[in-house]
């Protein structure tokens, strides 16, 4: 009796682990499959540390190497303002014109006393000759010839001043004043610069303003312009600024960089030579606060965060997250999952 007991227990047991089995092998037959990657064709590059001069970078302005603010020479109502902002001129072109009957009246005026001076020298020559006049009666009409071709000389300069021109081939950058305005000395009318010649203009930190030597070359970026231009540094201010503590460095821009005066540009002062690695800006993704790359691990894209450094040319420096040797991917980066199975190119 025990022992049919004991097997009835035994049977029992069993059917409850058959039953058991069953439940979860058709749990697991419903399970969704693990989604599959397409396989994606990259291109990689091998990460290596390069040398690399280290450089502070400090910003500037663009500005140009010659640029003026005309004013008139003589004072006038204005009569005619050709100068419009944007427009090109060449040197000599009329810029404004000034009224300038009074001048006009006392070049009429010195041109009467001229042509009076020169019929008395001419009379007083004749009779010197004949022993008519004393020397000092011909002297004296000599002196009144050159002080009227003098006086006629001055009217004529002064007419002219009242043809304002421009002074070099630029561009007008801003009119000051308009037809009818009162035009004087020490009143700037139009704002002319010379695009073609430009230079950044940067305050440079006096604690390393003693590696900046005249004549040597550094590279500038200007946001929204591809690439970096290389500058020439062609003036040091002497002094500093005693509230800044900077010395005021001008750079000369290379002729046809397509910048314009007034853009922000930074300057790359060289300190000292290192050592970093580095990758093409192109192998970067952002995603959120987060930057990485992608690494091809046994034919696998492996997502690695990474901290950037500083920006040489189209490689970016990474001061962590890589380590020499490893194969990122620098073209499609951003399209690429966690895992996901690669191609490499060669």
């Amino acid at each position: 009796m025990n022992n049919m007991k004991l097997l009835n227990q035994a049977i029992l047991a069993l059917s409850l682990v058959v039953t058991l089995a069953a439940g979860c092998t058709r749990h697991d037959e419903y399970k969704s499959p693990a989604p599959v990657l397409p396989t994606a064709s990259v291109r990689v590059q091998t990460v290596e540390a390069k040398k690399h001069v280290a450089s502070e970078e400090t910003v500037g302005t663009v500005r140009a190497k010659l640029q003026a603010r005309i004013e008139a020479k003589v004072p006038g109502r204005i009569q005619e303002m050709r100068a419009v902002p944007g427009q090109s001129v060449k040197a000599g072109e009329l810029l404004a014109r000034l009224d300038a009957r009074e001048i006009r009246a006392q070049l009429d005026r010195a041109l009467a006393m001229q042509q009076q001076s020169a019929g008395d020298l001419k009379r007083f020559t004749a009779l010197l000759q004949r022993a008519a006049a004393t020397q000092a009666e011909f002297d004296a009409a000599q002196a009144r010839a050159r002080v009227s071709d003098a006086a006629v000389m001055e009217a004529q300069t002064m007419l002219g001043y009242a043809e304002i021109v421009a002074p070099f081939d630029g561009v007008v950058t801003r009119k000051l004043a308009g037809v009818g305005d009162q035009a004087a000395p020490g009143k700037p009318l139009v704002e002319l610069e010379d695009p073609a010649h430009l230079r950044l203009e940067a305050d440079i930190p006096e604690g390393i303003i003693g590696v900046v030597r005249l004549g040597a070359t550094m590279p500038v970026r200007v946001p929204n312009m591809a690439g970096e231009f290389q500058a020439t540094v062609s003036e040091i201010a002497p002094t500093a600024d005693p509230n800044s503590r900077t010395f005021r460095v001008k750079l000369d821009l290379p002729p046809g960089s397509g910048l314009r005066a007034g853009q922000f540009g930074r300057v790359a002062v060289p300190l000292k030579e290192t050592t970093a690695l580095r990758v093409p800006a192109s192998a970067v993704v952002r995603r959120g606060q987060l930057q990485m790359v992608f690494a091809v691990v046994d034919k696998h894209a492996v997502m690695r965060l990474v901290k950037p450094g500083k920006r040489i040319g189209d490689e970016l420096e990474i001061a962590s997250g890589l380590s020499p040797g490893e194969n990122v991917v620098i073209e499609n980066a951003a399209s690429l999952v966690d895992g996901q199975p690669v191609d490499v190119e060669p």
